[in-house]
């Protein structure tokens, strides 16, 4: 069952799930919105204020390797099942994640693949997210759902995440192919970072493709002959190996959920992306037309 899962579902199809009282043990909806502090919004703040009924807050800054500097990087099997299980999620409940962003959908992706990461297929993002849910004239709450604790056991799958020593080595050895989600002048290094202590460019050989070219105007995921033109025109190819990075990890996933939906669900993530790389990384692997590092 868990493989038929669609990764996408649209807020029609969440609101019959609604209406019909299937959110619970077998249906958990999750509100993963994630803002970098400059955008200074606070999303457990706005969950508590509004958000779809029955839906709980999967907080991405606190299920994370809290012994690692870097942004949210992934916890281990055992906090991630811990997490996931506090959230009423057992192994077979079917996860519908979505996010608040004004883009339709930002940081919901990075919790689908977290899902699919720790053995866990039954996960689909809601298409368009909140600003799809609330163009449709769909119910909000300020309730909180309390769901009953559940028992959630992960599996993680280490060969979809990669390190800043595989990305050294494939650099090296160019045999992967690899999309940066961040937009055109952060990665030519032509606009700031968010980050203070990080200045913008790219990794050597590295592919943009901003992941909001994967969003129509309403801020649903484009169709397929749409995504697929995107890759193409890209040089991306679809059929080898591809990972994906961005700033530190999250719209990465979008990448790997735009080639999921083509067919290609094995797209990895670099999870320190290149808040990671620009701090490790020697002068001559940071390319950019800005003033580089020194």
């Amino acid at each position: 069952m868990a493989a038929q899962t669609r990764a996408l579902v649209s807020a029609q199809w969440l609101a019959d799930a609604l209406r019909n009282k299937f959110v619970g043990p077998k249906l958990r909806v999750l509100d993963s919105s994630w803002y970098l502090p400059k955008m200074k919004r606070d999303p457990r703040a706005e969950f508590a204020q509004r958000h779809i009924p029955g839906s709980s807050f999967f907080d991405i800054d606190d299920c994370r390797d809290k012994s690692s500097a870097a942004d949210h990087m992934l916890p281990t099997c055992g906090h991630f099942s811990r997490y996931a299980g506090d959230l009423g999620i057992g192994n077979d409940t079917h996860v519908v994640v979505y996010d608040t962003s004004d883009f339709g959908s930002f940081s919901a992706p990075r919790v689908w693949w977290m899902f699919r990461l720790f053995g866990h297929g039954s996960v689909s993002v809601l298409d368009g997210g909140m600003r799809r849910w609330l163009a449709g004239g769909h119910p909000v709450t300020c309730v909180d759902s309390n769901p009953e604790r559940a028992q959630f056991k992960a599996t993680l799958n280490p060969s979809w995440v990669k390190s800043f020593e595989d990305v050294l080595e494939n650099i090296r050895g160019e045999k992967v192919q690899l999309v940066d989600a961040r937009s055109a002048g952060r990665f030519r290094g032509t606009e700031p970072e968010p980050r203070d202590d990080t200045l913008p460019g790219h990794i050597p050989g590295a592919i943009n493709m901003p992941f909001t070219s994967f969003l129509d105007a309403s801020g649903k995921e484009l169709g397929a002959e749409a995504l697929s033109k995107l890759f193409q025109e890209a040089g991306v190819d679809l059929e080898q190996p591809l990972w994906a990075s961005c700033g530190s990890g999250v719209t990465a996933c979008h990448v790997v959920l735009a080639a999921h939906l083509l067919g290609h669900p094995g797209v990895c993530v670099y999870d320190g992306s290149w808040s990671e790389w620009f701090k490790r990384a020697s002068p001559e692997h940071i390319i950019s037309e800005g003033e580089g590092k020194k």
